[in-house]
């Protein structure tokens, strides 16, 4: 079955944004080495000896793993390719959920820049095109991989999907534990859950088959 061409033609404009840099970042040599100062004054006013072996290159070091823990404002060009549903399912044209996860991720909170951290699960119902499962993952760590909160990072897995591939249905499961409350604040060892549905998956029997199926690779717990 040909994809219609208004829809194809949307889901190509789309595609062209993950295949280049979303907000391509360029820190020049002079401003890491001013913003390694600023840091340095920072920790050394908090209270680190920054004149010892293990610690005179922490300010750029703690910038270099924040640049990276970031990478995600840069795009993903891998996130470019779909490909035709080879099956339409059984006799009555139906074709079942795609589920992957756990996917692993850590992210940082906008609110304190301190790290949270959990798996995704993501699920889809394909209409006419499809999307390789590696791509889910680099998905949900484009969107982990920024300052952010865990509502808006599901919102963002589930729209950019629906955006690629157009399907019928999406589901998106976020468990995450985050420092800002476990180190800081009511210092609360609690998870953190927030489910996303587009679709379909407005349908209660859709959305048990999924959740039975996160709990099921979670063994029941925090579902």
């Amino acid at each position: 079955m040909q994809l219609d061409h208004a829809v194809a033609e949307t889901i190509e404009n789309v595609v062209d944004l993950y295949r280049g840099p979303a907000r391509p970042r360029d820190v020049s040599t002079d401003e890491w080495t001013r913003y390694a100062g600023y840091m340095g004054e920072i920790f050394s006013a908090f209270g680190m000896d920054l004149d010892t072996p293990g610690t005179r290159s922490t300010p750029m070091r703690f910038l270099d793993a924040l640049y990276e823990a970031t990478s995600g404002y840069e795009g993903d060009p891998k996130l470019s390719t779909t490909f035709p549903t080879e099956s339409r399912g059984g006799l009555e044209g139906e074709i079942g959920q795609i589920v992957e996860g756990p996917i692993s991720f850590h992210a940082l909170c906008e609110h304190h820049a301190l790290p949270f951290h959990g798996v995704a699960y993501v699920g889809y119902i394909p209409d006419e095109r499809i999307i390789g499962i590696s791509k889910l993952t680099r998905i949900v760590r484009l969107y982990a991989r920024r300052f952010t909160v865990q509502e808006r990072m599901g919102e963002q897995i589930a729209d950019t999907l629906v955006d690629l591939t157009a399907p019928l249905g999406v589901a998106v499961h976020l468990t995450a534990e985050h420092l800002c409350t476990h180190m800081r604040g009511v210092e609360e060892a609690s998870s953190t859950i927030t489910t996303f549905w587009r679709g379909s998956f407005r349908d209660p029997d859709l959305r048990r088959e999924f959740l039975d199926e996160v709990r099921g690779r979670l063994g029941a717990r925090n579902v």
